[in-house]
């Protein structure tokens, strides 16, 4: 594709909007696999096993399709290990160890609105730790709004209206959110000098392997004598990364922080959907707070996007 069409704002909204319903359906195909596989929430050394497996393959799809493209067998470029070694650690071993465990020890539905938290991260971060852009108020208030969100949907009203937070569950989703919006900031910055398909797939294949030696040496397995439903869900798990990543990446490459993390507040919104279909959480869904936390999380995620001239 033309590099040009990459800034056109529908050729953004359509990829960006495939990469938000893909990062919606993790939520519940994680959950899923941890069923098929029989894979119990405690279980936390054969959950990294399970997550490494799906890196690893997605990082093996990403470098063999753009082979297959290019016509060459793609190799890391002069200088990129370390790179891909820092990317690896934020966006896949850090991130995805949070987010797996996490998610072990909370509902879909929950799991899937904290993880839309991550486009206020990646504000943050931009304006105030890099410096690409511009702290205005109009992104304070959308940070503020959304967090308020994410304290609504974690009051028990079944219980006095009483706080539930617990660090193996919301504490450990939301700190995966942090290194999502890091990696994110660091894709755009190293792929100036290099390949964001190369960054993308090696970082994959080398945290994937992370994960997987770490889960073992902890005493992990994953059950592969499964059904072939369960290897179609692996694969899908793994091209969710694989297309996500890629595309998302080149999206950041050629557009401002903000232009691509606009679309985030879609995220919630597919993955409140598909948790209610594929792991029967409607009664969830429907709860009056998840509902305005779901709300406060996508009009935050917007309002903290919508561009302003004035800087606080």
């Amino acid at each position: 594709m033309d590099n040009r069409k990459l800034t056109n704002i529908w050729v953004v909204f359509l990829l960006a909007m495939l990469c938000c319903f893909l990062w919606g359906s993790a939520t519940p195909a994680i959950k899923s696999g941890y069923e098929i596989f029989g894979i119990s929430t405690g279980d936390t050394a054969s959950i990294i096993v399970f997550a490494g497996t799906r890196f690893f393959l997605a990082g093996v799809l990403v470098i063999l399709f753009q082979s297959v493209i290019e016509k060459k067998f793609i190799v890391p470029e002069k200088g990129s290990v370390p790179y891909i070694f820092y990317l690896c650690l934020a966006q896949t071993v850090v991130q995805y160890f949070c987010y797996y465990v996490g998610v072990a020890h909370t509902s879909g539905v929950t799991g899937t609105i904290l993880s839309g938290t991550g486009g206020f991260f990646s504000i943050l971060l931009a304006c105030l730790v890099f410096r690409q852009e511009k702290l205005t108020s109009r992104k304070l208030i959308g940070v503020i709004i959304g967090f308020s969100g994410v304290i609504i949907m974690n009051i028990s009203l079944s219980q006095g209206a009483s706080f539930h937070f617990t660090l193996p569950g919301e504490g450990l989703v939301l700190i995966s959110q942090i290194s999502y919006a890091l990696s994110g900031i660091l894709i755009k910055n190293f792929s100036r000098k290099f390949s964001v398909t190369m960054l993308s797939g090696y970082q994959f294949i080398l945290g994937g392997i992370v994960m997987i030696v770490t889960g073992l040496l902890a005493g992990g397995r994953v059950d592969m004598a499964v059904s072939p439903s369960a290897y179609l869900l692996l694969i899908y798990m793994a091209l969710i990364s694989a297309v996500a990543y890629s595309v998302w990446g080149t999206l950041l490459k050629y557009n401002p922080v903000s232009r691509v993390t606009i679309f985030n507040f879609m995220i919630p919104l597919f993955g409140v959907l598909l948790s209610a279909i594929f792991l029967d959480e409607v009664d969830q869904a429907l709860q009056i707070n998840k509902l305005i936390a779901l709300i406060l999380v996508s009009f935050g995620i917007y309002t903290v996007n919508r561009p302003q001239k004035k800087s606080i």
